[in-house]
């Protein structure tokens, strides 16, 4: 192996620890400490998300997210029905007490602590407040729900909470001596946005052609072996390396130390998630997709300008390279650097999408899962990778410390480059359908095994394993996108889904077949050597010669004497 080729692999392996990111949106999460709450008399309301609409001494301003509470009147769904109220900060601040404010249908703002919610909704209403902003003291939001022995409730007016930045920005402007005014509504989320069938394409086409293009590059091999075997008939030539350029195997301990070094690498994200940090990872991202873009905009161009790709020029700190690749690499470094300057448009996630998708690609061509026994190992951990970094780590962390990586919470920007996204073109909130590199990769590498396997038994579609792969994968996705808009929106954990369909349906239709054994140890199935074919096939030949010239013998003795072969009885 190169010098290329090692940074290859100590890129890729980077890479895949790097983006095994959950599905997830940005309108903003609520944490579910109250879901066994009761619904009862005066509070029974629905969670929902509400928006918060700002104006400035009379000029539009900032937008907040904020969640409704379980108690007081629902809020409207309308924004033309919704009503612009004058801001008002409250003294005391907690409301724990009656206001010393004099509120005229005003919207209240007051701090979360020190007394029940209700109390303060209580004390809101009796000032002739027309509704109560709770500001948090974190930046998630609770669902605020009414205590067990409150049973004689009569609140009349919405309560919201929103998160402690949000209460910030709103108490920066009331300190200003301006006129704010809020306007409260509750737009409802539809069901399924065409983001995310979108989104469901894009990760199932990125395996489908990452598959092909796995499964053709290996049958290719084995055509170029086979040919090689034929041309030696004295000696077996070492074949090993046949067609393997650049081709990276993973091994079960480097599948079990994915999960250390993935692991140790959130972490790092975690507690250095700055921006600088994100910076860094742009870098880091742009020269994976310049890799990812140039080898397949070589490897399909290659087939129109084949002398340009077979025609080789030696280039100082690089391997020979084509002129194809010459040509072509200075607009995949021009794409990355346009993509890097202007990625906080509203745009940018095309550009982001294409580097990812060929990224992507690139590396389930370069990776391959030697058989399932190593495919199974790698997804198993995983899944609990997954499981554990996006829910177990609340309890060591208090909050999810993936949804956090891939959100960026603590950068201002909207999340680490490594993820596909797509803008919610139907939802009123907004925000990005997104989903880890990992949520791809992983799973990929076991369905693009899948087609090598099927396309060197020469196994039909239907009678292999890859199109049921397939199935098992885009449905294990389907149910994450459900889940997700089952859960208020909060960050999914895809691989929770995706891996038990995908693995268990292989898994399953191996043993039924009787293909199980031969695709946990070999990963391909066993073929005849062609040197011992052709050994046998000279064998019958020269038998075949013998045999010819025995007869042409038995015409000729014929022919000669006809009387003494006549019968006698």
């Amino acid at each position: 192996m190169d010098l290329q080729s090692l940074y290859r692999l100590i890129f890729v392996s980077a890479l895949i620890s790097l983006v095994c990111q959950p599905s997830s949106v940005t309108a903003g999460d609520i944490v579910n400490d109250d879901d066994l709450a009761p619904k009862k008399p005066g509070c029974e309301n629905d969670f929902v998300l509400v928006k918060v609409q700002t104006w400035v001494n009379g000029i539009e301003d900032a937008e907040f997210v904020g969640a409704g509470a379980r108690f007081g009147t629902t809020i409207v769904s309308k924004e033309k029905n919704a009503n612009q109220r004058r801001l008002i900060l409250s003294d005391p601040r907690d409301c724990c007490s009656h206001p010393m404010n004099k509120l005229a249908n005003d919207v209240i703002m007051v701090d979360r602590g020190h007394c029940k919610f209700t109390t303060k909704a209580n004390n809101a209403q009796a000032a002739h407040a027309s509704a109560v902003l709770i500001i948090n003291n974190q930046k998630e939001l609770y669902k605020m729900v009414c205590e067990p022995d409150e049973t004689d409730l009569d609140i009349h007016i919405p309560t919201v909470m929103l998160p402690q930045d949000a209460g910030a920005s709103l108490e920066k402007m009331l300190t200003s001596n301006s006129s704010v005014s809020v306007q409260l509504y509750s737009p409802r989320r539809p069901l399924v946005d065409i983001a995310e069938v979108f989104l469901w394409l894009m990760a199932v086409g990125t395996i489908l052609c990452a598959s092909y293009w796995s499964a053709w590059s290996a049958r290719e091999a084995a055509i170029e072996q086979d040919k090689l075997l034929k041309d030696a008939l004295d000696e077996i030539p070492d074949t090993r390396h046949v067609g393997s350029g650049g081709i990276v195997t993973i091994n079960t301990i480097s599948a079990v130390l994915f999960v250390v070094f993935a692991s140790c690498f959130l972490v790092m994200l975690y507690k250095l998630m700055s921006n600088w940090f994100v910076e860094l990872l742009v870098v880091l991202f742009c020269i994976g997709g310049v890799e990812g873009l140039q080898t397949c905009l070589v490897a399909l161009l290659s087939r129109w300008f084949k002398r340009a790709g077979e025609s080789y020029i030696k280039v100082p700190f690089f391997r020979a390279l084509s002129y194809l690749t010459l040509a072509i690499s200075p607009f995949c470094i021009a794409f990355a650097v346009v993509w890097a300057v202007y990625r906080n448009v509203s745009f940018a996630w095309i550009g982001q999408d294409i580097l990812g998708i060929a990224l992507i690609i690139t590396v389930l061509q370069i990776v391959h899962v030697p058989n399932l026994k190593v495919g199974t190992v790698l997804l198993s951990c995983a899944f609990l990778y997954d499981i554990f970094w996006v829910f177990v780590s609340k309890k060591l962390f208090h909050e999810s410390v993936m949804i956090v990586v891939a959100r960026g919470d603590k950068t201002g920007e909207d999340g680490i480059p490594m993820l596909l996204k797509i803008p919610r073109m139907f939802d009123p909130w907004g925000g990005y359908s997104i989903i880890g590199f990992g949520d791809i990769l992983l799973p990929g590498l076991l369905i693009a095994f899948s087609l090598r396997y099927d396309w060197l038994a020469n196994k039909t579609l239907r009678a292999g394993y890859f199109l049921w792969a397939m199935i098992a994968y885009g449905l294990g996705l389907l149910i994450t996108y459900v889940a997700l808009n089952l859960m208020d929106g909060h960050g999914q954990p895809a691989l929770l889904y995706i891996v038990p369909f995908t693995l268990g349906t292989f898994l399953t239709l191996g043993r039924k077949r009787g293909d199980l054994r031969v695709l946990w140890t070999r990963g391909e199935p066993q073929r005849p050597c062609p040197h011992i074919q052709l050994k046998h096939q000279h064998i019958e030949e020269l038998n075949d010669e013998k045999t010819e010239k025995k007869l042409v013998g038995i015409r000729i003795s014929i022919l000669k004497y006809p009387e003494e072969s006549q019968y006698q009885p």
